[in-house]
């Protein structure tokens, strides 16, 4: 089908040709509203008038920026990555992704299921919300994710199939290069610029050269590693929950990169979080679940991944014969203990970015009160500096909570 930009009169025409979609609503009278609030894609809530309860979601790529509009073009073919990823990921982790209805690269569309009944992680962070099965389900979607897409389970085909799949997706990667990696430590025009002038803290964050030599090294892993599959963006506003379920959102940054990278965006954004009670709400219970939840998903995805990589053994990496047992087991545990490290170096770029770059998070930007604002920026890059200068010489999980937990309490 020939592209076309759809808007919500054109989307219900787009849908009543697509015969398992209107399986689903049993229904031609059809209504349609825009409810994107992201920077990318534009998105639709698409109801039966009928029967309100059934409804779907359309999410369409176009070939700019949605925030800022056709002055800033960009490629739609990140939709054809977001579904790829999508059908790839719902194969390892069916429950952790939306059910899709239909996907078109060509329309750079996809229809999935409504989560009506589910909140964006980081709004009900911020409401003091504890989501009692969330770091039991989010570290199982890490896990099944991250392995199963990985030359440690899969074969030397395989990968090199997997990687053909997604590595095109160089726009958005290189956007994390610059916004992730590089422009939000130095003085750039894209940045929060007018927290940035006169500011000590952006200044001193600006000339650390130690600081900036460890992130041009975690810069390289991000360009150069090719472990497995990552969502790309796995911020806690990826993540759409209830008590019940945990569900795993807009992944159009995917692609085919180092294994901590996806964790090292969660940790960021948790870490943010609990800033903010500190910080704002003064919340201490709240405080030290969300400390929990950073610990548990952690360790359970340690114990998780290398479940699986007991399980399957057989892959591109080890040969039967090659090594004996406990060394394997060994490598093993040393290997997952990199992974760890990793994530925390990317967590402290992510965090430090989130400080003076474009774009910033509700949790850290979005506090009203400047000199409480200032209070937690100062804090999130001392604990992202942390991260950034000791991801190496982390061991155990209690290092990265004396990190965060030393930062918090000057």
């Amino acid at each position: 089908m020939k592209y076309e930009i759809l808007d919500k009169n054109s989307v219900i025409d787009y849908l009543l040709e697509i015969k398992d979609v209107m399986n689903y609503f049993c229904d031609k009278e059809l209504k349609a509203k825009e409810i994107g609030d992201g920077n990318l894609n534009f998105v639709f809530l698409v109801s039966s008038i009928k029967n309100p309860e059934k409804a779907l979601i359309v999410k369409q790529a176009v070939p700019y920026l949605r925030c800022i509009g056709e002055d800033f073009p960009l490629d739609r073919k990140r939709m054809t990555f977001e579904i790829r990823a999508l059908i790839e990921f719902s194969k390892l982790a069916s429950s952790a992704i939306p059910k899709l209805h239909h996907t078109s690269e060509d329309m750079s569309v996809v229809v999935m299921q409504y989560l009506g009944e589910h909140q964006i992680l980081r709004a009900g962070l911020l409401k003091q919300h504890k989501y009692l099965s969330f770091s039991e389900q989010i570290s199982s979607y890490l896990a099944n994710t991250l392995f199963y897409t990985s030359s440690l389970y899969l074969q030397s085909t395989q990968k090199r199939e997997l990687i053909d799949q997604f590595n095109s997706n160089t726009e958005l990667c290189k956007l994390t290069e610059d916004f992730v990696f590089t422009f939000a430590f130095m003085d750039n025009e894209t940045n929060d610029n007018e927290n940035v002038k006169d500011n000590k803290l952006a200044k001193k964050l600006f000339d650390d050269m130690q600081f900036k030599q460890r992130v041009l090294e975690l810069k390289y892993k991000f360009m150069t590693q090719s472990d497995c599959l990552l969502h790309g963006d796995l911020h806690t506003g990826s993540i759409m929950l209830n008590d019940k379920e945990t569900f795993v959102i807009d992944p159009e940054f995917s692609f085919v990169g180092p294994f901590g990278f996806d964790i090292g965006a969660l940790l960021a954004n948790l870490v943010n979080n609990y800033i903010h009670h500190i910080i704002v709400t003064e919340n201490e219970e709240y405080q030290d679940w969300i400390i929990k939840n950073i610990s548990d998903i952690l360790c359970m995805f340690n114990h998780k991944f290398l479940k699986l990589w007991n399980k399957d053994e057989s892959s591109a990496l080890i040969v039967d014969g090659f090594i004996n047992k406990d060394s394997l087991m060994k490598y093993k545990e040393n290997f997952v203990k990199s992974i760890l490290r990793d994530s925390v170096g990317f967590a402290g770029c992510k965090m430090a970015r989130r400080v003076f770059g474009v774009a910033g998070v509700e949790d850290i930007r979005g506090i009203e009160d400047k000199g409480l604002r200032q209070k937690a920026e100062s804090m999130a890059i001392n604990i992202a500096k942390d991260f950034v200068l000791k991801y190496n010489s982390i061991n155990e999980m209690e290092d990265i909570i004396n990190i965060i937990k030393d930062n918090s309490a000057r």
